[in-house]
């Protein structure tokens, strides 16, 4: 059973990456501390279509850009909310990855 601590401390970190912006597993993990743990966020956000407040799960990619998790979304769904907030994907990759991408170490430390 996984913790709901950690999830919840994913699920917080994740609703504050900003529309049109896109962070990584990894990159969520690392800034929880718990670097190693970026397949826990992967879960967590899996589960996260059955929490409120919602979470804005569609932002958060594998550290390449990718859209891995597309299929829970079914369909183009994560695509699509992704390109509605100005984040342009082909091929299932985040295009311009490093323009969009939000650190929360960086960005959560100003």
């Amino acid at each position: 059973m996984p913790d709901p601590n950690f999830y919840d401390s994913v699920y917080q970190v994740a609703r504050l990456i900003p529309a049109g912006r896109v962070t990584s597993y990894g990159a969520i993990a690392a800034y929880l501390g718990t670097k190693g743990s970026s397949r826990m966020v992967g879960y967590a956000m899996q589960a996260a279509g059955r929490v409120h407040p919602p979470v804005p799960a569609h932002r958060v990619v594998n550290r390449n850009g990718l859209l891995t998790a597309k299929f829970h979304f079914g369909g183009d769904l994560m695509e699509r909310l992704l390109e509605s907030e100005g984040v342009k994907v082909k091929d299932d990759q985040v295009q311009d990855f490093k323009t969009h991408f939000w650190d929360p170490s960086i960005e959560l430390a100003l």
